[in-house]
């Protein structure tokens, strides 16, 4: 591990790590989380690590909002079981606090709002509960939007969506716009007042897929003083998922880079291997009829170890100290340090 990512405030805003520590008995969920996933994120260096609550097809529909809560609550288990090591923060100053402490800043996400549906006096619930960032839809179609899975419709937000967006807004919750379908994602950049993140997306002009954002979209994002944060699936970034690279990795961090602007690009890696492998049923959702095999090795980057990587390739592209230090976690940490109680 170089000294610059060391020193680095290095932020993953996309691991679904609680998806496979929840699925333990509740009273392992600290243990576990200990012994399979606290290694991982010191051996990467990663200092803010963003947790997404993700809910799969077997508690669909009439378990959704059950299992969400059941998240949350292995979220608060499993830092207050390793309080010498994580903090789970609600504001820029706790974040801070848990980083000057030597800890792991931990920020609660959800993930298409599993479980809330159309009832957006829920949002004050999940906030109060500790949820900073939130999306609105997955691949398909919610009460309050379509994911990109479904961009045929050509829909924006629907009117629950809208309020969602100005709820969010006032409440302080950060606005995800990855999964959202690209009329939805219009429609978000025309409503929102206040900066957005893409949590794990990467570059649609340098791989063509639904996921991935297109330039005008990276314009708009950065507009907002919002963060793009690059997915690091084999299959969002090539589309022979035999010839993913670091250096096609790189390829889609400059890109966001260059078009967004250096103040607007993160790393969103989307760590789902191990998840996938060790949930029984299968995680998650078949996602082979919607274009990607997210099981596609990335050899190195399969998991937060690897991280260190994405530094060192920077360094080799000869981009300035400065610079790195924001696309590693600078710039979601700055976007994070305006979140308030």
């Amino acid at each position: 591990m170089t000294s610059l990512h060391q020193r680095a405030v290095v932020a993953d805003t996309h691991n679904d790590l609680l998806m496979a520590v929840s699925a333990r008995p509740a009273e392992s969920w600290a243990s576990f989380f200990r012994r399979q996933w606290l290694p991982q994120l010191q051996a990467g260096g990663v200092n803010l690590q963003v947790l997404p609550v993700f809910i799969d097809d077997q508690y669909r529909p009439e378990g959704a909002l059950r299992q969400t809560l059941r998240m949350i609550e292995c979220a608060h288990v499993l830092a207050e079981g390793n309080a010498d090591a994580v903090a789970l923060c609600r504001t820029g100053a706790e974040i801070d606090r848990a980083l000057a402490d030597g800890k792991i800043a931990l920020v609660l996400a959800l993930e298409s709002m599993p479980g809330l549906d159309a009832s957006v006096e829920l949002i004050s619930t999940v906030h109060r509960l500790g949820v900073r960032i939130a999306s609105i839809a997955h691949w398909g179609r919610t009460p309050l939007a379509d994911g990109s899975g479904e961009d045929a419709t050509g829909s924006g937000l629907t009117s629950h969506g809208v309020a969602a967006l100005k709820e969010m807004e006032r409440l302080g919750i950060v606005f995800d716009i990855s999964h959202l379908g690209a009329s939805g994602v219009a429609h978000v950049l025309e409503l929102a007042t206040k900066p957005v993140m893409a949590t794990h997306s990467s570059a649609r002009a340098l791989r063509d897929h639904h996921r991935n954002l297109t330039d005008e979209q990276l314009r708009g994002v950065a507009a907002t003083g919002g963060v793009v944060c690059v997915n690091f699936l084999a299959a969002f970034l090539v589309e022979d998922t035999g010839q993913v690279s670091v250096d096609r990795l790189l390829d889609h961090i400059e890109h966001v880079a260059e078009v967004a602007g250096i103040d607007h690009v993160g790393l969103g890696p989307d760590f789902i291997h191990e998840v996938m492998r060790d949930l029984t049923p299968p995680c998650c959702e078949d996602a082979s009829p919607r274009g990607i095999d997210a099981m596609a090795p990335f050899p190195g980057l399969e998991g937060p170890e690897g991280l260190p990587l994405v530094t060192e390739g920077l360094i080799r592209r000869g981009l300035q100290e400065k610079d790195i230090i924001k696309i590693v976690g600078g710039n979601v940490h700055r976007l994070l340090g305006e979140l308030r109680a």
